[in-house]
């Protein structure tokens, strides 16, 4: 099994437009996601993936000023970009994380890994009960190829995993049991808005430099609610 990691990431949100460079105590939100895959005790290859539009030159450019590997593929046909840089890189799993979660749950990601391997599923998540941009995603590259030969409306091609939950039947997929300390579906740890930026340099800044953990940020958010 060949492990990779891709990160989508693009300079051209529209709610925020430039959110993953732009700063969070001191370095950008990238490198906070990033920084946090260095905790993973597993060998996976990491790899941001972006678009081929001029504005994500920048992002191609500060990947290659980190040593962070960088492919660039289709700007709306998301999919498409997963697929092309799985194939390319010879990744055999592939985890999806996108570039504005900054608090990904390594310890969770690391069991979602597991999950995924020993019971042999072609999707497998842990998304609904741990905090919004917290969890994450694994799939087979024969099930992301499916997706992209067959996934053929619109959401299909901007969201990696939507023919994998409009068409179950086709897929064995896992779901994550969460530890019910990190159970809060309801709080927003992403980066999408300018008030999820602030809270998220709000909760950067009392971590001290700190990874901070799941139970952590909610306890925090929690008392500052």
């Amino acid at each position: 099994m060949t492990l990779g990691i891709i990160i989508q990431a693009r300079m051209g949100s529209t709610r925020l437009p430039g959110k993953v460079l732009r700063d969070i105590s001191g370095k950008p939100l990238l490198a906070h996601v990033l920084g946090r895959l260095q905790m993973l005790k597993r060998p996976a290859k990491i790899v941001v993936a972006t678009s081929s539009a001029d504005e994500n030159d920048i992002i191609e450019t500060w990947c290659l000023q980190h040593g962070v590997s960088c492919f660039r593929g289709d700007e709306a046909d998301v999919l498409d970009r997963y697929f092309e840089c799985a194939r390319s890189l010879g990744m055999s799993d592939i985890v999806r994380l996108t570039a504005d979660n900054p608090f990904t749950d390594i310890e969770e990601l690391e069991r979602l890994i597991d999950l995924h391997q020993k019971q042999g599923f072609d999707y497998t998540h842990a998304f609904g009960q741990l905090p919004i941009g917290v969890g994450a995603e694994i799939f087979t590259f024969e099930a992301l190829s499916r997706s992209h030969r067959e996934g053929k409306l619109p959401h299909h091609r901007e969201h990696v995993n939507e023919y994998f939950t409009d068409r179950p039947e086709l897929f064995k997929i896992g779901q994550l049991d969460i530890p019910p300390t990190k159970i809060s579906p309801n709080l927003r740890l992403t980066v999408d808005t300018e008030e999820d930026w602030k809270r998220a340099c709000a909760l950067a800044a009392q971590a001290g430099g700190n990874w901070l953990g799941t139970e952590e940020a909610i306890s925090l958010c929690s008392s500052s609610a």
